[in-house]
């Protein structure tokens, strides 16, 4: 299997989200998000009382922060710490000193499903098939660490199971229904993105469930890790996606890696 495509990598959340909301399936389906400011910050804590404000560039789930407002107080979390302020002026300095000079989004907060008091979200792989079509290759979910408010595997997320994460909430047809969900989210994700930037061809889409199930679209990968789904039981999941990358030349051919790995391993000797 040969599929020859230019590789396209889009660093910016915020292109990203302009691009999959020209789509109206999409558009529903994508938190609110703004350029951090001042006043924009306080509008939507206003209108959610939670929110996530993150760079616009970054990568596993660095310098994020959950910013909460409860009647006149403020608090954020960022990593393990978390801070505590009487006043809005106060928050909005502490938050400016912690992103630095980075430009930052600010996205309204979705209250995540539970899987043992930790928060989880879902990761859809969709990847370009043979016939250059999108589809849904792999589904699979990541639990927070428990101190932590980002599920990215590399800050201490745990993948897990889908089913495993939801069989406390639901079973039989409504569990196939909320998998068919979340497959067509990042189906239709992967679509509207690749219409404004035609050489994507593989994409992690990281959806987050509320309580009543609806799926939100937090956030898309456009360099996705492939060999995360190996922690799935079923490992022909992770064989397929696997099979894809190599043919998206997203990763090294399976012998190629098989010769490294020989020779990293007589240097040690």
């Amino acid at each position: 299997m040969i599929i020859k495509s230019a590789r396209v990598h889009i660093v910016s959340k915020w292109l990203k989200t302009i691009a999959i909301r020209k789509d109206s399936n999409v558009r529903r389906l994508v938190p609110e998000t703004r350029r951090f400011d001042r006043n924009t910050l306080r509008a939507m804590l206003n209108r959610y009382g939670m929110v996530y404000v993150k760079p616009v560039s970054g990568t596993y789930g660095n310098g994020v922060m959950r910013v909460e407002q409860s009647g006149g107080s403020y608090a954020y979390q960022s990593g393990e710490t978390k801070r505590k302020f009487g006043a809005y002026d106060s928050l909005y300095r502490s938050i400016l000193i912690h992103k630095r000079k980075r430009p930052y989004l600010v996205q309204r907060g979705i209250r995540l499903l539970k899987y043992k008091g930790r928060r989880f979200d879902i990761r859809v792989m969709v990847q370009r098939n043979p016939r250059r079509n999108w589809e849904t290759t792999g589904i699979i979910g990541r639990v927070a660490h428990p101190k932590k408010i980002v599920t990215n595997y590399h800050s201490g997320g745990k993948p897990t199971a889908i089913r495993t994460l939801l069989q406390s909430y639901v079973s039989g047809n409504s569990l196939s229904q909320i998998e068919y969900r979340l497959s067509k989210a990042g189906l239709d994700a992967a679509n509207a993105l690749s219409r404004t930037y035609p050489g994507v061809n593989m994409v992690g889409a990281d959806i987050g469930l509320d309580a009543s199930f609806h799926p939100w679209i937090i956030e898309l990968n456009t360099m996705p890790d492939p060999y995360l789904f190996r922690h799935l039981k079923d490992k022909s999941i992770s064989r397929k996606v696997l099979r894809y990358a190599r043919a998206l030349r997203r990763i090294p051919p399976a012998r190629l890696r098989k010769s490294k790995a020989l020779v990293k391993k007589r240097k040690a000797r």
